[in-house]
């Protein structure tokens, strides 16, 4: 077998990074645009590490140009983007507001000036506060309101952007947002976490045939899921049950309906004591199971699940999403996630790349001739700057040669991989974890908000004009 470390990716292959606008864009008053759910989330007291928030972020909607300009420094090919609802329609409802659109306009125009292909994606958790006051994600409403935002981003942007992404990690959404509100909008009800998966779905379906309407035939759908890879702690029958139960929760019921048409019965059999499923209505399924392009897959690290006895109420167990009294699990009290042995990273996720070898695997199962892209995969370290300013992070480089190895493995066994993301372009604001955690392969100084490539930038910008994967002491 050849050694995957040197063997070469395909000519086409795009090498990316990705944002998400909160994260990064700052200038949350400007423009006309109105506060996101993450806006309010992270100016209430106690929510985020140190009270931080993306008021100012890393101010990127002031300084894409010289951003841009870097990334095509780097070599990057391209560049994975979020646009901020708010920002393009302040209240979810009506018609857009120009000066918003203008400024993805001007960002595009930049990315494809420098020979970087722009991948956009329409949401990335910033729900407008106004939709969230009307009951958020578990109503609805909310689906035909981001359909609706999807047509008009897809008749500004459509004659420029050919890659185009529904939903971001919709399962943080949906689980962390409404049932361990360790996410906006901070909600802690189990029913109203099905509701809003269910409604996430469906947004995705109607805005997949709006872009229909409003795109060239040439763009390409996407969604991205951050499917989980979830392994029993051991083969044993209850362990085994604890996994398909997670399994379900984590992976199922977003590609159930979206690949599928149909929701695994395991699913609904395991949550009826939280929910009757009544807000599936007639003709969801096939809204819903619209025909794709291509298919993103987020993954960081390995889910270990064993069976136990049903958690007391009030008693937070850690699954790697964030301490709560409130479990992103609805229906799963009698499951108990484990820390999977190996290094790990400072987000304490441990580094496991066969994980995404078999996560690829699996969907080119799922779903046959379905192209794929790895849209995020990255590790956050504590970077510093050294006394001559340089960052050198050897952790981060071996991270990810680590798992572009098992893409490239994965390619070699028949997986249809077209690109890969890496997260992040630079440090920026990390949701709960304001800004603590860095996953950039860019410092940013949040004094000055410097940017700085770190060694592991240099490293994949060598990878991208190469097409191999260098070694950790070429950076």
């Amino acid at each position: 077998m050849p050694d995957l470390t040197t063997a070469a990716f395909p000519p086409a292959f795009l090498w990316g990074a990705a944002t998400s606008a909160y994260q990064i864009e700052g200038a949350v008053r400007e423009g006309g645009r109105t506060p996101s759910i993450w806006d309010t989330f992270s100016h209430t007291p106690g929510r985020t590490a140190g009270g931080d928030h993306g008021d100012v972020a890393v101010d990127h909607y002031h300084r894409y140009r010289d951003d841009v300009a870097m990334m095509a420094d780097l070599g990057l090919t391209a560049y994975r983007f979020s646009v901020s609802w708010p920002r393009v329609q302040p209240t979810g409802r009506g018609p857009a507001v120009q000066v918003g659109l203008d400024f993805y306009r001007r960002l595009v125009d930049e990315l494809l000036a420098h020979g970087i292909r722009p991948a956009l994606t329409l949401y990335h958790w910033d729900l407008p506060q106004e939709l969230e006051d009307a009951g958020g994600w578990p109503e609805r409403d909310t689906a035909y309101r981001f359909a609706e935002y999807a047509q008009i981003v897809g008749d500004a942007l459509g004659d420029r952007v050919e890659q185009w992404i529904t939903l971001n990690e919709p399962w943080c959404s949906a689980f962390l947002g409404y049932g361990s509100g360790v996410h906006a909008p901070g909600r802690t009800d189990p029913a109203a976490s099905l509701r809003a998966a269910h409604h996430l779905n469906l947004g995705h379906g109607l805005a997949t045939s709006a872009l229909r309407t409003a795109l060239p035939a040439r763009c390409s759908v996407a969604v991205s899921l951050n499917s989980s890879v979830v392994r029993p702690a051991s083969l044993s029958p209850e362990d085994m049950a604890a996994a398909r139960k997670i399994d379900d929760l984590a992976n199922g019921v977003f590609h159930g309906p979206m690949l599928h048409g149909s929701y695994p019965q395991s699913l609904l059999d395991a949550t009826r004591s939280v929910t009757d499923w009544s807000h599936v209505r007639d003709r969801d399924l096939t809204l819903i199971h619209q025909p794709l392009d291509a298919l993103g897959l987020n993954y960081y690290t390995p889910t270990l699940v064993e069976a136990t006895e049903a958690a007391p109420a009030g008693r937070p167990r850690a699954d790697g999403h964030g301490l709560s009294a409130f479990s992103p699990w609805p229906g799963a009290d009698d499951v108990a996630f484990l820390q999977t042995p190996g290094e790990r990273t400072e987000m304490g996720w441990t580094i496991d790349p066969t994980g995404l070898y078999d996560l690829i695997h699996r969907y080119t199962r799922e779903a046959p001739g379905l192209p794929l892209y790895v849209t995020e995969n990255g590790a956050a370290y504590d970077d510093k700057p050294d006394p001559e300013g340089n960052v050198h992070d050897p952790e981060r480089i071996a991270y990810l040669r680590g798992h572009l190895a098992a893409v490239r493995r994965a390619m070699a066994d028949g997986a249809d991989v077209r690109g890969y993301y890496l997260w992040s372009l630079m440090d920026n604001f990390e949701w709960a974890y304001g800004y603590e955690k860095r996953f950039g392969a860019v410092h940013v100084d949040y004094a000055t908000l410097a940017r700085t490539p770190k060694s592991s930038a240099r490293w994949y910008g060598e990878a991208a004009r190469t097409g191999t994967l260098p070694s950790a002491e070429d950076a």
